[in-house]
């Protein structure tokens, strides 16, 4: 079988422009469900030229329109192929009960992004580097370490261990009622079938993402740029966060090289946690830290932390 073959059974790259950027809108199967993304490619690349390719996703609940387009685009510039792409159950991509954010099921989506990725006419298959921030900054922990055709690894401000990450924003009283709550819509499941949600963010911070600047990026990205955002997640997507440790595949990243790139006043995914993780990583690796908190490298801190993120990946690739 012919690689255009197999490239025709796993997704493909549809005609339209689009129009952030100029890329090409593509889709790849995955779950048995159709994910879709954006594929950038250099300008002025030869018929026979392939270069170096970073396949990248967003964070928890987010969309790829969340900015992510724009790093796509800058690492295009830098001279990759980007592709960027949503997840199941996400923005442009298949899947129903919306928002349902199970970190293994998007890491599959991750792996056969890289599948997709390889058989790209464009893409040196054995030059592909992984892009993530925040909870996908834990993905491509994960990713690296489970998968040696990954050959660097970039993250900001990762997640790297759920359960931490809840005890730090979550105060103990709460918490100890939110996982009985956990628990009773676990039998409402099981006996109904019936999908509750929660509200990512909220004014008054009664939300997954509990702190001002969540409500504040993400209420101000989905007006600007993202109007396919949806502020909800499946209850049982949270259930998914707290069981979830990308710290367990920190040492096993090496030989991949991985870049850590932490906000100096970072109270979603605490800089000190990051940091302390960073630790139990073997070279090659890199700590950036990175100015401001957990968004800013979205917006105002987006050319420093994208800077970094290409200088380390064309080191590598």
């Amino acid at each position: 079988m012919t690689a255009g073959a197999v490239a025709a059974g796993v997704g493909g790259v549809s005609g339209s422009a689009v129009a952030a950027g100029g890329g090409q809108a593509i889709e790849f199967k995955s779950g048995g469900l159709r994910c879709r993304g954006i594929k950038y490619v250099p300008a002025g690349l030869s018929p026979t030229e392939k270069r170096p390719c970073i396949v990248l996703a967003h964070g928890f609940s987010a969309v790829k329109e969340m900015y992510f387009t724009d790093y796509a685009q800058a690492f295009c510039k830098a001279g990759f192929v980007a592709i960027v792409f949503d997840y199941r159950y996400l923005g442009e991509s298949e899947g129903e009960p919306r928002g349902q954010i199970f970190p293994w099921e998007q890491i599959e989506d991750f792996r056969n992004a890289i599948t997709f990725a390889q058989m790209q006419p464009e893409v040196k298959a054995d030059k592909i580097g992984i892009f993530g921030s925040s909870y996908s900054g834990g993905h491509v922990i994960c990713v690296g370490a489970l998968d040696r055709r990954v050959k660097a690894v970039a993250c900001q401000v990762p997640l790297v261990d759920g359960w931490t990450n809840f005890q730090s924003i979550v105060p103990r009283a709460a918490g100890a009622g939110f996982l009985k709550y956990l628990e009773s819509d676990r039998i409402e499941r099981y006996k109904t079938g019936k999908i509750n949600y929660l509200p990512v963010v909220a004014a008054d911070n009664n939300a997954v993402l509990n702190t001002s600047d969540s409500y504040t990026w993400f209420t101000e990205t989905h007006k600007k740029k993202a109007p396919r955002w949806e502020n909800r997640v499946t209850v049982e997507s949270i259930e998914k966060f707290i069981e979830y440790s990308p710290a367990v595949y920190l040492s096993r990243l090496a030989p991949t090289p991985f870049l850590m790139m932490v906000a100096e006043n970072d109270i979603l995914t605490p800089t000190d946690v990051a940091i302390n993780a960073f630790e139990s990583v073997r070279e090659p690796k890199k700590l950036v830290i990175l100015p401001g908190g957990h968004f800013d490298a979205y917006v105002d801190g987006f050319d420093g932390a994208s800077g970094a993120a290409i200088e380390w990946l064309t080191m590598h690739l």
